[in-house]
């Protein structure tokens, strides 16, 4: 951490502080648990208190008032029986809870602010609340947070704030934000009718409209049909399977907390998949292979089933089931493994470019190494671990390809560069990934004979070109906020009658345009053509049709684009060859 950095992190916790000291002042029965520092300010989770958005001005008020007092951040160390007893006074049960979990530590952090509150704390803060910028916060939302992020736990009330060093950079975040609240897929998604949740279907259980089916049914042929041309093998395997194929992946004791809970089926235990690697392992072992049919690229539109705690589900971005555009590509050699990552890199270039994002600017390169130290966590093998690092991060030098690295962000079999992407909250999501694996090769004894008639251990290369299919669609309303190109929306073009009198005109426009293959509506309400457009431009369809009298004599279409307005007069077949040349093109 940058010497910047640390003291822009010191800054937001030390406003946590703040933060707690106010609503304390406040609201003398408040039961505190934790307030750290996080990326663009910092929060604070409360107990037995009532607090909406409303009462975010008033704190802030305290705040700015406890800043101007000029308090000292003073840090000691108490014996952990010292600070129990002190919080068991105070009756703040987290805090003893806090305390009883560093139990093996012989002194406690506890942090002074003045003299006025003290609080349990590891450290890192400004000298003074001189040292804070009143101007550069702002308290922006309420939310409610699991103690401990567990939803066992009680639910306590989090508040949110924005800190920076300067008004003005306070000022564009709070713009950036307001921005991200337009482009907001949850709420997009239910304005333009392309998904929706059930209580009754269950927490994290996504249910795609018509025309949220169209976005994924567009995502999945692109990719599908891409992979197919670069020799990519597609298969369908089970969304079930039996639990010693994932105990022996090793995926279960690495991963098992974030599986469902096994079933079982004549005495056996089956489980929803997490992941489809074994499901291709077996099918490469169904016959004996040689080397002829290496790199042998075997692909999957996967549905996989995962547990995320209640606090974690976020719309589309975070959900109990999904659809991983998933590959295992089964490689003779380490030489042969790193062709086809570079070719799984260009892949997923290919495909960001077609959304129209710039590597760099948009999306960028993380190489996720191991930790040696943590046998845990990581599948121990020194050497293997050494060279696939140094094979993946030399072929990122030789793309030329800007690059950070992040140590103990591998998965346990391997280093995977991860594609990040950074959403319209600001926060940074990993959205595609290309992994080195040397463990399942040895777990599932996947082998093929060389040319010389001896049996070898092959490589396997795991990556998915675009990710979750959920994930992207909710990435792709949050990029385009829900204009999306014609090749990409649900409705490509709206045809419009201006009138009663030219309903069966735009009927014939609209049949004409369906059985060209575009996905058309007639609008014949009774409405005004002036709301009839208002509504097409609410939902975002890239091009509105208007026909009325001059149109119905001339067999043509008055063309309204969503990105140029109106384009004029012109042909319906004239208007059918251009859309099908945008869409063919995905421009």
């Amino acid at each position: 951490m940058t010497k910047q950095n640390e003291n822009l992190e010191n800054m937001r916790h030390s406003f946590a502080h703040v933060l707690a000291q106010a609503v304390l002042t406040l609201y003398p029965k408040v039961r505190l648990g934790i307030g750290p520092a996080i990326e663009n300010g910092f929060y604070y989770d409360f107990d037995n208190v009532q607090i909406g958005e409303d009462d975010l001005l008033k704190i802030e008020k305290e705040m700015k008032k406890i800043i101007g007092n000029d308090l000292g951040f003073k840090k000691e160390l108490w014996a952990p029986a010292k600070a129990k007893q002190h919080y068991k006074k105070l009756n703040q049960p987290y805090k003893l809870e806090l305390i009883k979990d560093l139990a093996k530590e012989a002194k406690v952090g506890m942090v002074w602010t003045g003299k006025e509150f003290l609080d349990l704390c590891r450290g890192g803060h400004v000298k003074s609340t001189k040292n804070l910028p009143k101007d550069g916060f702002k308290l922006t939302r309420i939310a409610g947070a699991y103690w401990k992020g567990d939803e066992k736990e009680p639910m306590l009330t989090r508040i949110y704030g924005a800190a920076f060093e300067t008004k003005k950079e306070l000022d564009a975040h709070l713009k950036q934000m307001e921005e991200a609240k337009k482009r907001d897929h949850k709420k997009l998604g239910q304005e333009l009718d392309l998904f929706t949740f059930s209580d009754v279907v269950g927490k994290g259980l996504p249910l795609l409209t018509p025309k949220g089916s169209v976005i994924r049914r567009e995502l999945e042929k692109f990719i599908t049909d891409e992979e197919i041309k670069r020799g990519y093998l597609h298969v369908y395997t089970p969304d079930i399977a039996n639990l010693e194929l994932y105990k022996k992946s090793g995926h279960y004791p690495y991963y098992k907390d974030s599986m469902y809970a096994p079933i079982t089926i004549d005495d056996e235990q089956y489980m929803l998949r997490p992941m489809t690697c074994p499901h291709h392992y077996e099918l490469y072992l169904s016959r004996p292979r040689s080397y002829r049919e290496l790199p042998m690229k075997i692909a999957e539109m996967a549905h996989l089933y995962r547990y995320e705690q209640s606090g974690e589900l976020s719309g589309l971005l975070r959900v109990r089931t999904f659809t991983l555009a998933d590959a295992h590509i089964i490689c003779a050699d380490a030489r042969q493994a790193e062709k086809e990552i570079s070719g799984a890199l260009d892949l997923i270039e290919f495909v960001a470019k077609t959304f129209g994002l710039k590597l760099g600017k948009d999306y960028w390169y993380r190489l996720s190494l191991g930790e040696r130290r943590d046998s845990k966590k990581y599948y121990k093998n020194d050497k293997a671990w050494n060279e696939s690092e140094k094979l993946m991060r030399g072929l990122l030098k030789r793309r030329k390809a800007d690059f950070i690295e992040a140590k103990g962000e591998a998965a346990f079999y391997g280093p995977k560069i991860d594609i990040q992407m950074r959403n319209v909250n600001g926060k940074e999501d990993t959205a595609f990934t290309v992994q080195y694996d040397f463990v399942g090769p040895e777990r599932f004894n996947l082998n093929y004979t060389d040319k010389n008639g001896k049996e070898r251990r092959v490589v396997v290369v795991h990556r998915s070109s675009i990710g979750a299919i959920e994930r992207s669609m909710a990435f792709l309303i949050e990029y385009y906020a829900g204009a999306f190109p014609a090749w990409l929306a649900p409705v490509q073009a709206l045809v419009l009658p201006i009138s009663d009198k030219f309903n069966a005109y735009g009927k014939k426009v609209e049949e004409e345009l369906r059985n060209a293959g575009m996905r058309s509506e007639l609008r014949d309400e009774a409405e005004s053509l002036g709301k009839k457009i208002r509504n097409g431009e609410m939902q975002k369809v890239p091009y509105l049709l208007i026909v009325g009298e001059k149109e119905k004599k001339a067999g043509t279409v008055a063309v309204r684009s969503r990105e140029k307005g109106d384009t004029g007069t012109m042909k319906l077949g004239k208007f059918i060859e251009k859309l099908e040349k945008e869409i063919k093109e995905r421009s």
